[in-house]
């Protein structure tokens, strides 16, 4: 694997730690069912045929959105080459208002809040998906416990193994799963306040991206 600047590394387990507390929301309360990964989401959908159609149509926005907050990374940006100079600022402040309409909504009672927050994970992942030509995903693991299993099978028969590639997984998948305690936590004390933390996060990371690394 070629040598990731040390920023990428942190942003990865960032971002990871942000979706993983926007799904723990999803998943506990406002969906309910995952947000930050659409798998789950197609299977409910799939099976909600048999059962509810106020339900299939609730599903169908829910992947609709995360589609186009993925194509909305899509429009912004360009190159695949990862370095410093990108638009990431810009989409991670867009991520963060998606964050801050979805818990508005919520709040208010309009379901609608749900939309927001899928398409705020959808433009996280297509984000991280372009800047690393897919090998970094950083709202759902399915992907990476895939691929660290592939390594270490190439491992067993006798291929060098990538210490700096599963480096790199071990901080998603930490990112992640961090994020998933600590918003079910939030979540069980102030609720939809959860929202709050990772539409900040958003705004912090955009923040620092664009005075440490974006050129003037």
């Amino acid at each position: 694997m070629k040598r990731l600047p040390r920023w990428i590394e942190y942003g990865a387990f960032s971002l990871a730690l942000l979706a993983g507390i926007v799904n723990a929301v999803g998943v506990m309360g406002v969906a309910p069912h995952a947000l930050s990964h659409l798998s789950g989401t197609a299977s409910w959908l799939g099976v909600s045929v048999w059962q509810s159609g106020a339900e299939v149509l609730h599903l169908t926005f829910v992947i609709i959105s995360f589609v186009c907050g993925s194509a909305l990374s899509g429009v912004v940006l360009s190159g695949r080459d990862v370095r410093a100079g990108r638009h990431y600022d810009e989409l991670l402040i867009v991520e963060g208002i998606f964050l801050l309409v979805a818990f508005m909504a919520l709040s208010k009672g309009y379901n609608f809040g749900v939309y927001f927050a899928s398409a705020a994970c959808g433009l996280q992942n297509a984000l991280a998906t372009h800047y690393s030509n897919a090998i970094v995903r950083t709202t759902h693991v399915t992907g990476i416990f895939t691929d660290l299993g592939l390594m270490l099978g190439g491992w067993l028969r006798g291929k060098r193994f990538d210490v700096r590639k599963a480096r790199l997984f071990g901080l998603i998948i930490a990112g992640f799963i961090s994020g998933g305690i600590i918003g079910a936590k939030l979540y069980l004390s102030v609720g939809l306040l959860t929202l709050l933390l990772p539409a900040l996060l958003c705004f912090c990371l955009a923040a620092m991206y664009r005075v440490l690394l974006r050129p003037s």
